[in-house]
């Protein structure tokens, strides 16, 4: 049975090639096949799929709006109700679990914004959450640094971390209905490291990649719940490059491997997780197959690439003994492509 997946894109307003969310169909071999436009769209950056609706959620960047979107054929989607705004530059979306909310951050001024859903996965209300402040400023004479928050993430006690780009922090929030996001404690991480996106291994580790210094930082909660900063290693077994910029991160199923996306030099780091899961170790770098890797994604044996600058999309077999990319199997064009998730 063949996989679908969605394409979050750049569009015209960002002077790039995409037309909205795309759909491909990937068969047993790994063979990428275009399906087309599923929905019109405006730089649908990011995208995030109900845990139990055939319903997914798109920001649109330049837009400065969420928009739910219901899924209506195999490949094609229609919107769901208004688009709600969100802040400058939404760069990310992540969905509750349990189908309560959807969190958006906002790389252009550093807001976290909580939206409620109903049964039908609509959205019905928007809160944003307290602003951050930069804990590496210690005095009036230093330099203001932006807030940039560019992710989230949904833990299994119902906990939400989110981080902040600009002010190299992690923030860990508690849900209340009806409120939204109430602070709960925070991780610093090292100042101008820049954590962007996050994965939890199997043992509680949350790895975060950091776009700035391209490293991998771990976090772990102590036994009352409050998460510290344990290990930051770099992304690469050689080292970061003038111009780069680390992307995305994702785990392989078995949780012994990592990959983090590397822009600019356009690699694949593999890292290798030890110690039970609370640590990584730089394992091989691979070329990415393509120009400026803003996302990838790994779903069972396979990994699929995302370039933005080539417009494609490309997939590699993965070696479930040594974690290494193999091929690159097979090729898809599309434009400016900034994001990939599987329908199911």
């Amino acid at each position: 049975m063949n996989t679908l997946i969605w394409t979050g894109s750049y569009t015209a307003d960002r002077n790039a090639n995409g037309k909205g969310i795309g759909a491909i169909s990937v068969d047993s071999d790994g063979k990428l096949t275009s399906l087309g436009l599923a929905a019109a769209a405006d730089s649908p950056s990011f995208l995030a799929k109900h845990p139990t609706l055939p319903v997914i959620y798109a920001v649109a960047e330049e837009g400065q709006v969420v928009q739910a979107y219901r899924r209506t054929r195999t490949a094609e989607l229609e919107p769901m109700g208004k688009a709600w705004h969100s802040g400058e530059a939404t760069c990310h979306v992540a969905a509750d679990p349990h189908g309560r909310f959807i969190i958006a951050t906002c790389w252009g001024d550093g807001q976290v914004v909580l939206y409620e859903l109903d049964d039908d996965g609509a959205i019905t209300s928007r809160t944003c959450a307290e602003a951050a402040v930069d804990p590496h400023q210690t005095g009036p004479t230093d330099d203001p640094r932006p807030s940039r928050a560019h992710s989230s993430h949904m833990l299994p006690d119902g906990r939400i971390l989110t981080t902040d780009l600009g002010h190299d922090l992690v923030r860990v929030w508690r849900y209340q209905k009806g409120t939204g996001l109430v602070p709960d404690h925070q991780v610093v991480l090292p100042k101008g490291s820049g954590p962007r996106h996050m994965v939890r291994h199997p043992s509680g580790t949350v790895f975060i990649d950091t776009e700035y210094s391209v490293e991998v930082a771990a976090i772990r909660a102590e036994p009352q719940g409050v998460y510290e900063l344990t290990a930051i290693v770099p992304a690469s077994v050689n080292k970061a490059f003038d111009g780069d910029a680390a992307a995305e991160i994702a785990l392989s199923p078995d949780g012994r491997f990592a990959y983090v996306g590397v822009r600019g030099s356009n690699r694949i780091c593999i890292l290798k997780v030890i110690d039970g899961g609370t640590a990584l170790e730089p394992l091989a770098d691979v070329p990415s197959g393509g120009d400026w890797p803003r996302h990838h994604l790994v779903h069972g044996e396979w990994l699929f690439v995302a370039h933005e600058g080539s417009d494609d999309v490309v997939s590699y077999r993965l070696d479930p003994q040594t974690g290494l990319p193999d091929g690159p199997v097979s090729r898809v064009e599309t434009g400016s492509p900034s994001f990939l998730m599987t329908a199911h």
